[in-house]
C-alpha cells in the first residue's frame, strides 16, 4: 500500500512557521514540515512525495535562505545534525555526512591533524549546503578539496558524483540532484597546533569585517567577476540604509541585518533597491547569494 504524508505523523509538522528555522528567523509557514530521523526515513519520504507530486523543498541551517512571508507550498524536508551527520576521517580523506554542520566537519578535521578546511571557519550551515553553493574564501573553495559526492537524485536513486560529474565555479557547482547524502575531501596531513592558530587568525579577521553578532544571512550577493559587491554597495552610498526594521550592514554592505519585527518583504524591498542602484551607478546586475523561497 502506498503511503501518504499523513503516515508520518511522528516527524511532520502541518503550517510550521519557517521563521523559527532560518538565520534571518522570517518567512512564514510550510505547509508541511518533515524531520526524518534515518536515511530510511528520508528515502521514504521523499518517495511518498514524487508519488503524491508534492513539491519538495530540501532545508539545512537555514543560513542562506530567505523564505517570504507567504512561506511554502509542499513539503519543506530537514536535513540537519543528527541525521546525516557522521564524520569519519579515513588516511588523510574525511566522509561526512550532508548534514553535517560546517564547523563540526573543520573540529574533526583539525584534531585528526588533517589540513584543508581550516580556511572555512565562521561560514554557517552544512556540508550539504556547502558543496552546492561551493562555499569559500580568499583561500579557496570547499569544492577543490571534493573527491566524491553521493547524492540522490531527482527520481530517488542513491548516485555517486565525481570525476567530470563534479564541477564547481564561484559560488555555484554542477549539482542538480534533490539532496547531498554526503561527501568525500581529500585534506592534507597538518599539525593541529598550526591549524588551530590559523583558525583563530581568520575567526579575528571576519569578526573584524563582517556583522557577526547581527542577525543575517551572511553575503547577500555574488562578487562580480573581479569586483566586490560589498564594495559597490558601499561606493552607492547605500551603507546603513533601511527598509522597514531591515537595514544594509554599517560594518559590511553585503550583508543585511534584521531587527525584531522585520518582514521577507523588507529584504526583498532592500535588494531591488541595492541591484537598482548598482545597476544606474556601475551598469553591472548584481546576482544573488542566498535562496530565496
Amino acid at each position: 500500500m502506498t503511503k501518504s504524508i499523513d503516515d508520518y505523523s511522528e516527524i511532520l509538522q502541518l503550517e510550521e512557521p519557517l521563521s523559527r528555522h532560518t538565520w534571518l528567523r522570517l518567512g512564514g509557514p510550510a505547509q508541511y514540515f518533515l524531520t526524518p530521523r534515518t536515511e530510511e526515513e528520508l528515502l521514504s519520504v521523499v518517495q511518498t512525495c514524487r508519488a503524491q507530486k508534492i513539491p519538495i523543498h530540501i532545508l539545512g541551517a537555514g543560513s542562506n535562505l530567505l523564505v517570504r512571508d507567504e512561506g511554502v507550498r509542499g513539503a519543506v524536508i530537514r536535513l540537519i545534525e543528527p541525521l546525516l551527520s557522521e564524520v569519519r576521517v579515513e588516511g588523510t580523506q574525511v566522509i561526512a555526512g550532508g548534514g553535517t554542520l560546517l564547523s563540526h566537519l573543520i573540529t574533526e578535521a583539525v584534531r585528526a591533524g588533517l589540513g584543508g578546511v581550516e580556511h572555512l571557519v565562521g561560514i554557517p550551515g552544512t556540508i550539504a549546503g556547502a558543496i552546492v553553493g561551493n562555499s569559500g574564501g580568499r583561500a579557496g573553495d570547499i569544492g577543490q578539496l571534493a573527491a566524491s559526492v553521493q547524492v540522490l537524485t531527482q527520481d530517488g536513486e542513491i548516485a555517486i558524483r565525481k570525476g567530470d560529474e563534479l564541477s564547481f565555479s564561484y559560488r555555484r557547482s554542477s549539482f542538480q540532484d534533490l539532496l547531498v547524502l554526503s561527501v568525500t575531501l581529500n585534506l592534507t596531513k597538518d599539525d593541529s597546533e598550526e591549524l588551530n592558530r590559523r583558525i583563530r587568525k581568520n575567526w579575528i579577521m571576519k569578526r573584524s569585517t563582517q556583522p557577526l553578532a547581527d542577525q543575517s544571512a551572511g553575503c547577500i550577493f555574488r562578487n562580480p567577476r573581479g569586483l566586490s559587491a560589498g564594495a559597490l554597495i558601499e561606493q552607492c552610498g547605500l551603507k546603513g540604509m533601511s527598509v522597514g526594521k531591515a537595514r544594509i550592514s554599517d560594518r559590511h554592505a553585503n550583508f543585511i541585518v534584521t531587527e525584531a519585527g522585520a518582514t521577507s518583504h523588507d529584504i526583498e524591498q532592500l535588494i531591488s533597491r541595492i541591484r537598482k542602484s548598482v545597476a544606474e551607478k556601475y551598469a553591472v546586475d548584481l546576482e544573488l547569494e542566498i535562496k530565496v523561497w
